[in-house]
């Protein structure tokens, strides 16, 4: 695993890198009305238009991050898949659908994405984005307690 500190370095130069170059900030949500509007023309509509230029970067940023993810994890022989349930809960699914949207709900309201607000957000002090982090990690916690229950061990 790569020390935090490497990391956090990695993403800043990252974030200055993009600011220059696309004239924007770190982010991911636009990419998944663009691909969408790629896939099926009918959605094509104003806002399409409007994230055309950015989205295409946003794509290849995603693309980008599952790569790297993919070779730091056979790298450091921790690219072992996580074991996954067979089988969704009513529960479970209306806990992620719901916790899902409040999350992107909250990250629209502070006027940004997820990700953008995360990283390019807190990277400038934004005062919103450190709002939704905070209350991101906390609402996290609440949810984890209430779905899994308090363990010991």
């Amino acid at each position: 695993m790569l020390p935090w500190w490497v990391v956090g370095i990695a993403l800043a130069l990252l974030d200055v890198a993009v600011s220059i170059t696309q004239q924007r900030m770190i982010g991911a949500s636009t990419a998944y009305p663009f691909v969408a509007g790629l896939a099926f023309s009918g959605l094509r509509d104003v806002y399409w238009r409007l994230i055309h230029g950015a989205a295409y970067w946003e794509v290849w940023f995603l693309i980008g991050g599952f790569l790297g993810a993919l070779a730091v994890g056979v790298l450091t022989r921790r690219g072992r898949a996580p074991a996954v349930r067979t089988t969704l809960s009513a529960r479970r699914a209306a806990f992620a659908f719901g916790g899902g949207f409040l999350m992107i709900f909250g990250a629209r309201m502070a006027d940004g994405c997820t990700s953008g607000h995360i990283l390019s957000g807190g990277m400038q002090l934004a005062i919103s984005s450190w709002w939704f982090a905070a209350f991101v990690l906390f609402g996290g916690v609440v949810t984890a307690r209430l779905v899994y229950g308090r363990r010991t061990g």
